[in-house]
């Protein structure tokens, strides 16, 4: 089996990851579709090859356990190793507390998932990428890595890191033809509130309340138009706000 253009997509199974996957199948991509919940990558896997006959590839996978991430992408099938684009989208917060009260545990988990996770996943997918001389990185980030917001704090923290190690991937890979870019969206209704609140799905639901939010397509859009651009273009980052949401911790409802 001859695959053309391969995308890996990480945080797959829903939201964001899983807009990008369907755009990427609607224009010829082959997909590496990463996640923890294999369930949700099954069913999605199935409904991009009925409507769009696309390959994929299903990885069940936790981005923050360094082993598992080394084991799966260094026993990659060879047919599955001329990578275009990795898409960096597993990430997630936890918790709406100041810093004297917030939950260690719920700061571990953002640290080893937004940041330790995107730094596995980038160092073990780069060596097919600089073996073929070409690449596109697409980090997903937040308004949260470029301003701060009440009760932000580590995950602010966290997607600051990331939009610090995007400039610096893209001073690194120059060398070796890559591009690396970022995607900074504001409020998107996904499944991020519901996570944050640990289920709490009427409290999420409150977030998103009396305006228009972004969705998961707006992101996966701007994320295509940042990969459909010449080889000489790179996107370095784009901000995308919903209109009602001029800044980080500011929303504007009706």
């Amino acid at each position: 089996m001859e695959l053309n253009k391969i995308a890996i997509i990480t945080g797959a199974s829903s939201g964001i990851g899983k807009a990008c996957a369907e755009i990427l199948a609607q224009n010829g991509y082959s997909l590496i579709l990463a996640a923890r919940r294999e369930s949700l990558l099954k069913e999605l896997s199935q409904g991009l090859n009925d409507k769009y006959q696309t390959n994929c590839l299903i990885i069940k996978l936790d981005v923050r356990n360094r082993q598992e991430v080394e084991e799966t992408f260094s026993n990659l099938p060879d047919e599955w190793k001329n990578i275009s684009v990795l898409i960096n989208n597993a990430g997630l917060a936890m918790g709406l507390s100041t810093i004297e009260d917030g939950n260690v545990d719920h700061w571990d988990t953002m640290i080893d998932t937004n940041i330790k996770g995107l730094l596995y996943s980038t160092k073990n997918v780069l060596p097919y990428m600089i073996n073929h001389k070409k690449g596109h990185i697409i980090n997903v980030g937040s308004i949260a890595g470029k301003e701060i917001y009440n009760n932000g704090n580590v995950y602010c923290g966290t997607k600051h890191a990331v939009d610090a190690l995007n400039r610096s991937m893209r001073l690194d890979l120059v060398k070796h033809n890559i591009k690396v870019s970022a995607i900074h969206p504001g409020a998107v209704e996904t499944e991020f509130s519901i996570v944050r609140f640990e289920g709490d799905e009427d409290r999420a639901k409150k977030v998103y309340e009396g305006f228009e939010n972004l969705v998961a397509q707006d992101v996966a859009e701007a994320v295509w138009f940042m990969i459909n651009r010449p080889e000489h273009v790179n996107i370095n980052e784009m901000t995308i706000m919903p209109t009602a949401q001029p800044m980080a911790g500011l929303i504007h409802r009706k």
